[in-house]
């Protein structure tokens, strides 16, 4: 028996606006496509958030404009799949091994959930289960889980108890740490400078951690 088989009725997809790919074609497709979401927060890596977002919309494009399905895809020639990523302009940065991370997410969603994406927030207890069940979905480490939680409880109204909690960081009100607080054009400006200046303090913070080690060994080599 699948997950999908004790769903029940979401909120994703009905009359969600989200404004995350800034293009009002694409963001449409993210506001009504629970598996759009899902592999938009699977591209979204190493690449803007725009692109990432916007690389659902293209894939439906080229693969003839109808909503992406799990199973057309799960089922797709695995080459000719990596050709659609390919094809210039590429749909990511590292366009064959996303090609074929979203074709094991779909696989995953169509053995586990009957190729329902909302499915896996559809019937969860709490946010805590949530995270888990995001979790297990390839390509999802701990941080994309929390983010597509938080997004999915501030931007589509997915809030079982204790999500905010569960989406950690993430998950605060008012915070501009993630596309899961983008609403338009200035939100996202201040999420990209909220990344920025996380990186910055990482390499602060190795740099430093770099000069302690070289201090130390220096002072043991002085001993000796």
């Amino acid at each position: 028996m699948t997950h999908s088989d004790h769903a029940k009725d979401g909120n994703h997809g009905k009359g969600v606006t989200v404004r995350i790919a800034q293009r009002p074609e694409a963001d449409e497709l993210l506001g009504r496509s629970p598996l759009a979401a899902l592999i938009g927060m699977l591209l979204d890596q190493q690449v803007p958030m725009e692109w990432a977002f916007t690389g659902p919309y293209t894939l439906a494009q080229r693969m003839g404009g109808a909503d992406p399905d799990a199973r057309v895809i799960a089922d797709h020639d695995p080459e000719a799949f990596t050709a659609l990523f390919t094809t210039k302009p590429a749909l990511h940065r590292y366009p064959g091994s996303m090609a074929a991370r979203v074709r094991k997410l779909c696989q995953f969603l169509v053995a586990e959930y009957d190729g329902d994406a909302s499915a896996v927030w559809n019937d969860v207890g709490s946010g805590a289960e949530l995270l888990e069940r995001l979790k297990e979905l390839p390509g999802f480490g701990v941080q994309k889980a929390q983010i597509f939680l938080a997004l999915l409880g501030k931007r589509f109204g997915v809030r079982p108890p204790g999500w905010r909690e569960a989406a950690g960081p993430y998950g605060e009100p008012g915070s501009h740490r993630s596309v899961a607080d983008i609403t338009g054009p200035e939100s996202l400006a201040a999420v990209r400078a909220h990344k920025q200046e996380a990186k910055r303090e990482a390499r602060e913070a190795a740099r430093l951690t770099a000069e302690q080690a070289t201090a130390r060994a220096t002072e043991q080599a002085g001993r000796t």
